[in-house]
Order: structure tokens, then C-alpha cells, then sequence
């Protein structure tokens, strides 16, 4: 069961699960804190997992005005203080991983580790032309489920739409109590498709992971190596045969290499 914390920017619903060495998990565009069921499953035997809904996502209220991926990091901070965590390891995807590089850079203190899953520093050409067009793909797509079915092009394997896994993950999100409004999409997408911090990198101290989907196509490899290159000491693995999300769709394969992560930093502190 979850509850909603107080924040400055207002209310945040918050999911825990676990006991052992806290795991603040930061969930990407349109997410809520169930895509990282698997983890908060798979991990709770060892870690005592937070995973909260970003602003305009699922049970979090969408505030008025700009959404901006330092106030979202703020958010993730006012988790951690109102939770009385006084430090985590951070696992943040996609554009949860913008707000957990955010959160290193602004909050250093709060973050042990970072994990930064299908990540990047800087929008090139490519990502830019695509996140217009899931702008106005979200309004113009003549029902929720073909948005999905067009969306999910760009975020699953070959593999995941052919086994039917993507098929559940629809019928689930159409299910979802909670539908997430086409303005906070689009405002969210606004946040995560501009926001640049590959000069600023190599101010984080966190000790730091870099995992890409070697077939993520709206993240490319190319991306997450640009930003372990500046992560000072940064390790980066490219999951071979996985695209975008592949906590969901190898979720056991991907608990075992950032639980050895975690154990590993644990040791080391």
C-alpha cells in the first residue's frame, strides 16, 4: 500500500517495500510507481525500495506552470527528507534518470550510488524529432490504445511485441485506475526533451552505473556512453538484445546486476 507525502510542490503518493539498505527508484515518462513492481518484488528481500509518482503522473497532482527536470529533483529530494532517508542509492530510468543525475548534482549527500538506465546528457537532432512527434501523437492518435500501440514501438524489443508481453502491458495500462492526462504527457516530454546536463557530469561524486539497451532506439548505447564518459569513474554495460525498459522485460537479469552494484558500493562503504 502507498500514501501520499507532503512536498513543497505538493502532494506525492510514494510506494515502500523491504527492509535493508534504502533504494529510491525514479520512474520515466507517464510511469507510475508500478512499472517497477518487479523490483519492488524482486529486491524487497535486501532493500527497503521507495518508488513515487513524478508530478501529473498516476496518483501525483499536476501543479500549474512549466514542469522543469530540476523541480522534479526537488521532489525526489522532499521523498527522501520526508521519508527521513538520509541517503539512498538512486536507480533512475529514462527520464527518471535525468532527475536522478539532478538529484547527485543538486543533492550530493542524499544520493550513495547512481544507476542510470537508458539515460542521456544532451538531445541530438533524432531525439528531439521524435519526442515532437510523441507530442502531437498523443493528441492526434484516434484512441488511447493505438497511442499506446504507436508509443510502445519505440520502448519494447521485437521480442516483447511478438511473446505478447507488450499486449498485457496495454490491456494493464488501459486498466490503470489512475490514466495519466494528454497535457501532463506532454508537459513531462517537455521537461525530459530539452534539458541538458552533460557540461555539469562530471560534478557528480556519486559512484555511478550506466546501463543501455544495446536495441533501444529512443535512447541509443551511443547516449548512455556519452554520459558514463563524464561520470568520473562511471562503469558502463550494454544489456545485449534489450531495448529501452529492460527492468521489465528481464527484470530478473536486471535485479541481479544493480543488486551486485549496490552490494559492491556497500562493501566499498
Amino acid at each position: 500500500m502507498g500514501e501520499l507525502i507532503k512536498a513543497d510542490s505538493g502532494e506525492i503518493w510514494v510506494e515502500r517495500r523491504g527492509k535493508g539498505p534504502d533504494v529510491l527508484l525514479i520512474a520515466g515518462l507517464s510511469d507510475p510507481a508500478e512499472a517497477w513492481q518487479a523490483q519492488l518484488d524482486g529486491l524487497a528481500d535486501h532493500y527497503r525500495l521507495t518508488a513515487y509518482d513524478n508530478r501529473g503522473t498516476g496518483r501525483t497532482p499536476l501543479p500549474a506552470g512549466p514542469l522543469s527536470v530540476p523541480g522534479m529533483a526537488e521532489d525526489a529530494a522532499a521523498v527522501l527528507h520526508a521519508l527521513g532517508i538520509p541517503a539512498a542509492h538512486v536507480l533512475g530510468f529514462s527520464g527518471g534518470s535525468r532527475i536522478a543525475q539532478e538529484l547527485a548534482l543538486n543533492h550530493p549527500r542524499l544520493v550513495r550510488s547512481l544507476v542510470l538506465m537508458s539515460t542521456w546528457g544532451r538531445p541530438d537532432a533524432y531525439f528531439r524529432s521524435m519526442t515532437d512527434f510523441w507530442h502531437w501523437m498523443a493528441e492526434r492518435a484516434p484512441t488511447e490504445r493505438a497511442m499506446l500501440e504507436a508509443f510502445l514501438l519505440w520502448i519494447y524489443t521485437p521480442r516483447a511485441h511478438a511473446d505478447g508481453t507488450v499486449d498485457r502491458i496495454i490491456e494493464e495500462t488501459l486498466a490503470f485506475p489512475y490514466p495519466q492526462s494528454i497535457e501532463a504527457f506532454q508537459r513531462q516530454l517537455a521537461a525530459f526533451r530539452t534539458h541538458d546536463t552533460l557540461a555539469r557530469l562530471a560534478e557528480i561524486t556519486a559512484p555511478t552505473l550506466v546501463l543501455a539497451g544495446e536495441l533501444d532506439i529512443a535512447t541509443p548505447p551511443h547516449f548512455g556512453r556519452a554520459v558514463a564518459e563524464r561520470v568520473p569513474g562511471a562503469k558502463f554495460e550494454m544489456l545485449p538484445g534489450e531495448a529501452h525498459q529492460p527492468f521489465q522485460e528481464v527484470p530478473d537479469m536486471f535485479n541481479t546486476r544493480v543488486d551486485a552494484f549496490w552490494r559492491e558500493v556497500e562493501t566499498r562503504d
